[in-house]
């Protein structure tokens, strides 16, 4: 054949067909995963957001559930006419929902399972000293106070170093709200941001390991006194 010569339609070099390759049913073009199920990433996007999801509201919860706390004993101190119970039962009606919820994994189930008992060991003291209340055997604010007062006592003085004993903060927090119209405008978290804000500035500031408040009154109000605690031997 005369290569300069053109080719006549029908005729020429015949072009191989591609074959299978093994393990990849489209053929030799397809790559892997090409095969796979069109639902499949799509299962696992939303699993991933269920999770998520449920472990940003279990971290909610125990906030609200300790925040419940602090509303309670400031009824308690009386710087709440009534107590917190629209608080209370929409943390009630939560769990009871997250409870109805199917296919939970097991760690799920064994951290909402914690939060209920929690919350349920927490109902049933706000329940006794309510109780208490109404029948007048509730403990005057005094003892109440004494009480506290073996653990961190406000007046004497909480020191906070590199790290934050939570009892320590709402023992702080509790303090503040005692008093009627002397009470925090913000929420135990809010607080808690606060102090680490203080403790931090003045370590930066004095090079002090350690930082102590304490409550005092002046000019007929409660006030919340820091100071910088000196190294030993400085």
């Amino acid at each position: 054949m005369d290569p300069k010569r053109p080719l006549r339609p029908g005729f020429g070099p015949a072009v191989p067909a591609q074959t299978a390759r093994p393990g990849f049913p489209g053929g030799a073009g397809q790559r892997p995963g090409q095969g796979a199920a069109p639902g499949a990433g799509a299962s696992f996007s939303v699993a991933a957001r269920r999770a998520s999801s449920l472990n940003e509201t279990f971290d909610q919860l125990n906030r609200d559930i300790r925040l419940l706390q602090i509303e309670f004993e400031k009824f308690f101190n009386g710087a709440l006419p009534i107590p917190p119970e629209e608080m209370r039962n929409r943390i009630q009606l939560q769990i009871r929902t997250l409870r109805n919820l199917k296919q939970v994994s097991t760690l799920d189930a064994f951290r909402l399972g914690d939060i209920e008992a929690r919350f349920n060991s927490y109902n049933e003291l706000f329940n006794r000293r309510v109780r208490d209340r109404e029948e007048g055997r509730h403990q005057s604010a005094g003892r109440v106070a004494a009480a506290e007062a073996r653990r961190h006592d406000p007046q004497k003085g909480i020191t906070f170093g590199g790290s934050f004993d939570p009892e320590a903060v709402e023992a702080l927090y509790n303090g503040l709200a005692s008093r009627p119209g002397d009470g925090p405008k913000f929420d135990l978290d809010s607080f808690e941001k606060y102090l680490t804000r203080q403790v931090a500035a003045l370590r930066d500031k004095t090079g002090c390991e350690e930082v102590q408040f304490r409550l005092a009154e002046e000019d007929g109000k409660l006030k919340l006194k820091v100071r910088p605690i000196p190294r030993a031997g400085s």
